[in-house]
């Protein structure tokens, strides 16, 4: 990638709905520039996908949280496939300091969250958690 890839990029996480034209007026180059730059970054798999994001507060029915999470010993893959695979975390960060991993976790209700904490304490690797509700953001 080169810098008008990494510009096309920033430009593209503001909104991901400008049309060709306005990317390729903002940059610079042709529409067929930018159509290119974007098929190559398609078929070469470092843009995946383009997604609606809502305002936390958009989905008030939503509870989530954030763990963090101390993995034992050399268990990170292990740990880090099965967090993968469990339906409540809806990211999952390698980290620094205090804890080895950090995820976010999203469930419908209390009860649909304690669930999720409870599969996740019981994943072979893990050492420790601790969990602390998302009540409000403010940028």
């Amino acid at each position: 990638m080169d810098p008008l890839d990494h510009r096309l990029i920033a430009l593209l996480r503001q909104d991901a709905r400008l049309p060709a034209a306005v990317l390729a007026q903002k940059l610079g180059v042709s529409r067929g520039t930018v159509a290119n730059r974007l098929r190559k970054l398609e078929d070469g798999g470092v843009i995946v996908g383009y997604a609606v994001q809502l305002r936390p507060e958009a989905r008030s029915d939503e509870i989530r949280a954030w763990m963090g999470i101390l993995v034992e010993g050399n268990q990170t893959r292990t740990v880090i496939a099965s967090l993968l695979g469990e339906p409540g975390v809806a990211a999952l960060h390698d980290t620094n300091g205090r804890w080895d991993l950090l995820a976010e976790l999203r469930a419908a209700s209390m009860a649909e969250l304690s669930q999720v904490l409870e599969r996740i304490r019981l994943l072979k690797g893990i050492r420790s958690t601790e969990t602390s509700i998302h009540l409000a953001t403010y940028r």
